[in-house]
């Protein structure tokens, strides 16, 4: 997993959401609760130097009170700098970069720490109520926990843990000195202005180092609602629901992960051996096959879709996707025999799927059999005549027949469908070529290339 993520989409919570870590002592001991939670991304993500560009560069939004949030902060002090008042008078609105922050983040950026922390100390002392110096330093702060480890395990020739059982002595003492110490200025600066999605995730890897799973789960939750782009918030979040043992909402989470990053190889492992604990959920192998579809392990995919039809054995979208995975494994006579079960399970169902005949007519057009593509394609239009791809399928289709002008009724239909597909300017262009039709070819041909950002040859 990418070690540090671009936040899209930033939104704040509300002040009183995060004042409830206000309202309550910091941990003095450790649960043992996921102890056995070792951070395998974390250390990357703790020390990589671009850090504090993602972390000032979003743009956030207003966001809704959070329903967890239940414990009132005390009103700002009335002798605020006009910085921090202006933060105060507006706690839902996005926190301004201050200029005169910028020495600091930028030595947080150049990987210099200590000089950042120093620098954001200092800022501190004349502007106490800066809510965005007070994030500002629970991000270098817990980022030097990071750098300390990188330190050791250079030292060392290997790489420490940073969560689990075998980190003590000195190194877990400042692991757990400098997590609370960041909790407590991610504290201080929700007294004055709304938390962001990234500071969130930030509270809960804190949490996560501290082995506070509940508290992780509670503000990678509310960072994820908050931002829901953010495909490492919701990979911690499903690494903290399985190390408590809620294996369904895990799984869940690492989905969400893998729909932002197809490939991400952690978020794949983790969400298999979720689903495998929760080996009885129809909907859990079904994700887990378009999952390693998607990552071209297509023979895994086919386990995953064959445990799902286990349990639902008439499930079409399966079927179909193990019809798919079959194809790309150029197996044509067992993805045939798939897309066929598709299709005849639906027989006697009102609201039919249209993939499968889509898709077995497009597995024959790449066999070269056009006229076994033509009556499934045509089912499939009937099923459901706003489907761009099948009137594509039927035109290409019609086109190899010498069909003409049905193939370039189907493109019309489908160019009317989807207009900024350049694919289907440059086939209706083929087709009014052959049909002598050269101005309407032309204006086609134009069109493709305008789409496709290239230079019209015709």
């Amino acid at each position: 997993m990418s070690s540090m993520l671009p936040v899209e989409n930033r939104k704040r919570l509300p002040r009183s959401a995060l004042s409830s870590l206000a309202s309550r002592p910091l941990p003095d001991t450790v649960s043992r609760i996921g102890a056995s939670f070792c951070l395998a991304c974390l250390p990357c993500f703790l020390w990589f130097p671009q850090g504090a560009g993602a972390r000032t560069q979003d743009s956030p939004v207003k966001a809704q009170q959070s329903p967890s949030s239940t414990t009132p902060v005390s009103a700002v002090q009335t002798n605020a700098s006009s910085a921090s008042a202006k933060d105060a008078a507006e706690p839902s609105e996005p926190l301004a970069p201050d200029p005169a922050l910028a020495p600091a983040r930028l030595l947080l950026q150049q990987g210099k720490l200590s000089e950042a922390e120093a620098a954001t100390r200092n800022f501190l002392l004349a502007h106490a109520d800066s809510a965005e110096a007070h994030f500002l330093l629970g991000f270098i702060l817990f980022r030097e926990i990071g750098e300390k480890w990188r330190e050791a395990g250079k030292a060392q020739e290997a790489t420490l843990p940073y969560s689990d059982g075998s980190a003590i002595g000195s190194l877990a003492e400042f692991r757990d000195a400098k997590a609370r110490e960041s909790l407590a200025e991610f504290t201080a600066g929700a007294r004055y202005h709304a938390a962001s999605a990234f500071d969130l995730k930030i509270v809960a890897l804190d949490y996560l180092l501290l082995k506070h799973n509940m508290d992780a789960d509670r503000w990678l939750t509310q960072s994820v609602q908050l931002n829901s782009r953010d495909a490492q918030a919701w990979y911690y979040l499903g690494r903290t629901k399985y190390s408590t043992g809620q294996f369904r909402e895990a799984i869940e989470a690492f989905e969400q992960c893998l729909k932002l990053e197809p490939r991400n190889v952690d978020a794949d492992r983790w969400l298999t051996q979720s689903v495998q604990l929760n080996s009885r959920d129809a909907q859990a192998w079904y994700y887990l096959g378009r999952t390693k579809y998607s990552t071209g392990q297509f023979r895994e995919a086919i386990e995953a879709f064959e445990e799902c039809l286990k349990l639902e054995p008439r499930n079409v979208e399966a079927e179909n996707n193990v019809g798919l995975s079959y194809e790309a494994l150029r197996r044509p006579d067992e993805a045939i025999q798939a897309f066929e079960n598709a299709i005849a399970w639906q027989t006697e169902s009102s609201a039919k799927n249209p993939e499968p005949f889509i898709e077995l007519a497009h597995l024959y057009l790449n066999e070269n059999q056009p006229e076994k593509a033509v009556p499934y394609l045509s089912q499939s239009i009937a099923i459901s005549p706003n489907v761009s791809k099948a009137h594509e399928e039927l035109g290409k289709a019609y086109s190899l027949l010498h069909r003409l002008s049905e193939a370039q009724a189907e493109l019309e239909k489908a160019i009317e469908l989807t207009p900024q597909a350049p694919n289907l300017h440059c086939l209706l262009a083929a087709i009014y070529s052959k049909q002598g039709l050269e101005e309407k070819a032309k204006a086609e041909s134009d069109r493709c290339a305008a789409l496709s950002g290239t230079h019209s040859t015709s």
